[in-house]
Parts: structure tokens; C-alpha cells; sequence
């Protein structure tokens, strides 16, 4: 069971995610709130630049890679290479020049660190974010999770280093990370995992048709990303300042928690749905769409149920008892903003399902046209509610309004393709844990018989 492709998956999302689970509750109690909400915007700025780089072309090298000959998989994979490398080359070249130019402004701005590292972060993380890329591609589950242990743990101790023996500036955290993706990145070239090598046998065709392919995505995946760190964003930019980015941030994170099982299994499912795609199987394509959605549901309500009801405990648990009560300074509750997306959790898996289908069925345009009206809804929400009535609360009830258009939308768009039901999502969701208990009584009582 520890060798299958959804279980690894899952390990290894599990693993970053406690890794950073562990790292965001020792940083939240170790800086004081203003530093901390500096800190956040520092990795929610990294993660939507990184899924701009690297969105123009994962999605559809998985595609492509996923059914290709063995012949093409140089070609595919070094023109992954080249674009990646172009566009990482362009954005650390943009983000330094505004660092010289505008470098006081981004200081007060609250955005500084960012600015300052992160053209060196693009740079040293390269290699092992385009190894994730192809190894998924290949359903090399294992490989990616070795790397994310590796990153994780390494990153982790330095906190531990950090915490217990000598305390660090932000700006030295930050040099500390830069280390450690160039570690993860020297070890995916070593073994040959990132296809950096195989640049020179990039081909017109395949750049074209991954730069086809990914102006489409590139927007979904920006998109997608700007769906959650929108909210922190926008917050870091109102009146109400980098302190309260850092109170919005832990119920944030318990949200990012119960999305552990959806990346995973999303990782796993998007292979074989273009494979069935590819092969012209729309049975196979709907019965896959309704399994992933389905299952992941049931998962989804049961953490829903548990986030609401251990809202004060999970919040004391992640960044202290400090952020149970109402803030004095900017007069928010963390207990209160968790309890509302705990439904906003429950929605999650059709509408991340609905949009990995549409690409994998080659339809990115028309995902990208569900993530555009996702992102619209979004960012109204978020400037209503931070600037008109200024509440934190309003920006979470906004999650869930724009995630429910998006599985309206997803749906609509996905029934014009081939017919849809939102009830067999709930039954054939529901037969695939009666499916997983007749093997578990099955395995067992074959285990008694030769006992």
C-alpha cells in the first residue's frame, strides 16, 4: 500500500505540510506580529511568483510527458527546461532592478524582504521545482517525496536553530532558505531528475505547443494561487497593516492543512485523466471526475465539521493562546474567521476537480475563463469587505461565495463537454469507500484463513 502513487502523494504533501505546519507555529511565536505578517507576504508573494514561472509550462508537460513516446520525452523535457529558465532569467531580472530603484518605498511597504531575496530564491530553486514537474509527469511519487522531506526537514531545523539557540533577523531566515533550495536543487540535477540537460534537445514544436498550452494555464495556476493569498494581499495593503496579514494567516494555514488530501490526490488523478482524455475514454474520464470529487468530499466534511467545532483549540494549538481572544490593536478574531471557512473548506474538492478535468481534457481556455470569474469575484469581495466595512470575517464569507460560482461554472462548462451529474458525485463517491472496506474485509479475512 506504501508503494501506491495516491498514498505517496499524499506522504508528501503530508510532510511539507507538517514540516511547515511546525515552522509557522515556531515563527508566530518567536516574532512579534508585525515581523511575522512580513514574514507571510515574503511566502505568499514567493508562491504566486513561483506558480507564474513555472504555470506556463507544469500543466501541460504533465499532458504531454504523461503519454508521450519515449522518443519525444528529451524534446518535451528541454523545452520545460529552456522556458523555465527564460522566464526565471526575466522575472529575478525585474524584481532586483525594482529593488535598486524603489528599494525605501518596498522597505515601508512591508514587501522588502521579497523584493530583496526572492531573485535569488527563483534562481536556486529552478532545478528541483522542474524535477517535481516531470517526476509527477512520470508517477515517481517516491522521488518527490524524497525531495520535499529534504527541503522541509533542512528548513525546519534552521527554525528549531533559531528558536532554541540563536535568534535570527528575517533577512537571515531568508538567507537560510536560499541555502537549502540550492541543496534540494544540486541533488535533482545529480540524479538527473530536472532535465536541465536534455535543453539543447528542445524543439521548435514542443516550445510552441507548451507555450500554446501554457497561456492558458499560466493564468489558471496564477489565478488559482491569487485565490488564496488575494485575501493576504490585500489585507498587507489596506489601513489595517502587516499585524493584521499575521492574525489572518493562522486560520489561513488550518484551511491549507485540510488541502493536504485535495493536492495530493489532484496530483495523482490529473495523469490519468489525460491519459483516459488522450485515449478518447470519456467513460473513464467521468468515472474518474466522480470518484476524486466525491471521496474528497466526504473527507472535506468531516475536517469541516472538526475545524469548527476545535476552531480554539486548533487556533491555541497552531500560534498560541495570545490569538484566541480579539485582538486589541486591530479588534479581529482568528476563532471566528476559522469557524467560517470550515465551510468554505467543504467546497474545495468539486471545484479544484472540476478545473483539473477541464485541462486535462485539453479545455484550458475554458478554465482559465473559471478561475478569471473566480478571481473578479474575489478580489471585489476582499476590497468590499477590508476597505468599505473593514472585517476579516467578510473577506472569509467572500471564499466561499466565489467558490461556489467556480463550481457553478466548472460544472456548466464540464456538462457542455459531456453530461454531468452533481448526485453521482455523492454516489460514486460514496461507493468507492464501500469499494475500499469489502478489500480491507477481504485482506483480512484472507489473513485469518492462512492464520
Amino acid at each position: 500500500m506504501i508503494r501506491e502513487d495516491n498514498f505517496l502523494s499524499l506522504a508528501g504533501n503530508l510532510t511539507i505540510a507538517l514540516f511547515g505546519l511546525a515552522v509557522f507555529a515556531l515563527l508566530a511565536r518567536s516574532l512579534a506580529p508585525a515581523l511575522f505578517g512580513e514574514w507571510v507576504l515574503f511566502i505568499a508573494a514567493a508562491s504566486f511568483v513561483d506558480m507564474f514561472r513555472f504555470g506556463i509550462t507544469q500543466t501541460g508537460l504533465i499532458r504531454f510527458l504523461s503519454g508521450a513516446a519515449p522518443a519525444d520525452r528529451a524534446a518535451w523535457q528541454g523545452a520545460n527546461a529552456l522556458i523555465s529558465l527564460v522566464v526565471t532569467l526575466l522575472v529575478a531580472a525585474v524584481l532586483g532592478l525594482a529593488n535598486l530603484l524603489f528599494h525605501h518605498s518596498l522597505q515601508a511597504s512591508g514587501y522588502g524582504l521579497f523584493f530583496a531575496w526572492y531573485p535569488l530564491v527563483a534562481l536556486v530553486n529552478l532545478p528541483w521545482n522542474m524535477a517535481l514537474v516531470i517526476l509527477q509527469a512520470d508517477n515517481r511519487f517516491n522521488k518527490i517525496l524524497l525531495l520535499k522531506a529534504i527541503n522541509s526537514a533542512l528548513f525546519f531545523a534552521v527554525v528549531l536553530v533559531h528558536v532554541a539557540f540563536m535568534p535570527l533577523s528575517l533577512s537571515q531566515l531568508a538567507m537560510a532558505m536560499v541555502a537549502i533550495q540550492a541543496i534540494t536543487s544540486i541533488i535533482s540535477m545529480v540524479k538527473q531528475w530536472d532535465g536541465l540537460c536534455q535543453i539543447r534537445k528542445s524543439k521548435r514544436a514542443t516550445v510552441g505547443a507548451l507555450l500554446q498550452f501554457g497561456k492558458y494555464t499560466t493564468f489558471t495556476l496564477v489565478g488559482t494561487n491569487l485565490l488564496r493569498s488575494a485575501d493576504t494581499f490585500i489585507i498587507g495593503l489596506s489601513p489595517l497593516g502587516s499585524a493584521a496579514v499575521a492574525l489572518y494567516s493562522i486560520p489561513l494555514k488550518l484551511t491549507e492543512l485540510q488541502q493536504i488530501p485535495l493536492r495530493s490526490f489532484v496530483a495523482t488523478a490529473m495523469p490519468k485523466l489525460s491519459k483516459a482524455s488522450l485515449q478518447q475514454n470519456t467513460a473513464r474520464v467521468k468515472n474518474l471526475f466522480y470518484t476524486y470529487a466525491g471521496a474528497l468530499t466526504y473527507v472535506f466534511v468531516a475536517f469541516g465539521l472538526l475545524n469548527f467545532i476545535f476552531a480554539e483549540s486548533f487556533v491555541a494549538l497552531l500560534a498560541g493562546k495570545q490569538y484566541l481572544h480579539t485582538d486589541a490593536a486591530t479588534g479581529f478574531n482568528a476563532v471566528q474567521v476559522v469557524k467560517v471557512l470550515a465551510f468554505y473548506g467543504l467546497l474545495l474538492p468539486i471545484d479544484r476537480m472540476t478545473g483539473v478535468t477541464l485541462d486535462s481534457i485539453n479545455k484550458p481556455q475554458v478554465n482559465a475563463k473559471k478561475v478569471f470569474l473566480m478571481v473578479v469575484a474575489n478580489i471585489l469581495g476582499d476590497i468590499i469587505a477590508v476597505f468599505v466595512f473593514q472585517s476579516l470575517v467578510l473577506v472569509a464569507v467572500g471564499s466561499i461565495l466565489f467558490t461556489l460560482l467556480g463550481i457553478v461554472a466548472g460544472m456548466y462548462f464540464l456538462h457542455r463537454e459531456f453530461s454531468l451529474s452533481y448526485r453521482q458525485i455523492l454516489l460514486q463517491g460514496a461507493g468507492f469507500y464501500h469499494q475500499l472496506l469489502q478489500k480491507l474485509n477481504l485482506t483480512r479475512n484472507t489473513n485469518t484463513i492462512n492464520a
